[in-house]
């Protein structure tokens, strides 16, 4: 099968997969923003097993996830140089949840292992005393754009590129973040990108029109 530009369509088992990972990370993600104990819901659910305060919207997380999981295609399928930035608001649980469902995290943090352990306290430690933030800070691996101010993922998208030809800069945009001074300013500056020299910038807009609490 091909389409309209004449490429090889994704395959049934490929859809199949694309589709087990995005389910996959969506449980990863809102496990993270609810629980603090019974990872795997071995047992029915109790209040104890629920995070006291709940920090991180359950909104931008499934998009996200969407686009990772293509983006992962994309890059296997045509063996690219890409990075992911995720600019939505809270979207720390989503950039989380893919980096342990590829492994990363785990090799960076040995005692977040691949096992049912691993995973409680994977899901215990997002925004909790002593754990990690609820953005994706620097120790998340890989990252370099935290999200917790909005505004700035494009204009960290077109630095990362500068004097990097073979980079591709996935840099995802939320609606609410689209709306602010920084990012409406960043959009002029692929007048400064070379061709030649520098990378490239792929936005991709996340019109969910969640805007965090409020509708865009």
């Amino acid at each position: 099968m091909k389409t309209d530009v004449g490429r090889e369509a994704a395959s049934p088992q490929v859809l199949q997969d694309l589709d087990a990972w995005w389910r996959a990370a969506n449980y990863l993600s809102v496990g993270q923003i609810y629980l603090q104990a019974n990872p795997l819901l071995r047992e029915p659910l109790r209040l104890e097993h629920v995070k006291r305060r709940l920090v991180g919207h359950w909104g931008t997380t499934p998009g996200q996830n969407f686009v990772y999981a293509h983006l992962n295609r994309i890059i296997k399928q045509h063996d690219l140089d890409m990075i992911y930035i995720s600019g939505p608001g809270h979207g720390g649980p989503a950039v989380v949840g893919n980096a342990y469902l590829e492994g990363t995290y785990s090799e960076v943090y040995p005692e977040i292992a691949e096992d049912e352990a691993g995973l409680q306290k994977l899901f215990k430690q997002f925004s909790f005393p002593g754990g990690i933030g609820s953005h994706a800070t620097p120790e998340c691996p890989g990252s370099i754009h935290e999200g917790g101010e909005l505004g700035y993922s494009l204009s960290h998208a077109f630095g990362a590129v500068l004097d990097n030809p073979g980079l591709i800069a996935a840099c995802v945009v939320g609606d609410g973040e689209a709306e602010t001074g920084p990012l409406a300013t960043s959009w002029h500056s692929n007048k400064f990108l070379n061709p030649v020299s520098d990378g490239t910038v792929l936005p991709v807009l996340h019109l969910n029109g969640y805007k965090i609490a409020n509708p865009a």
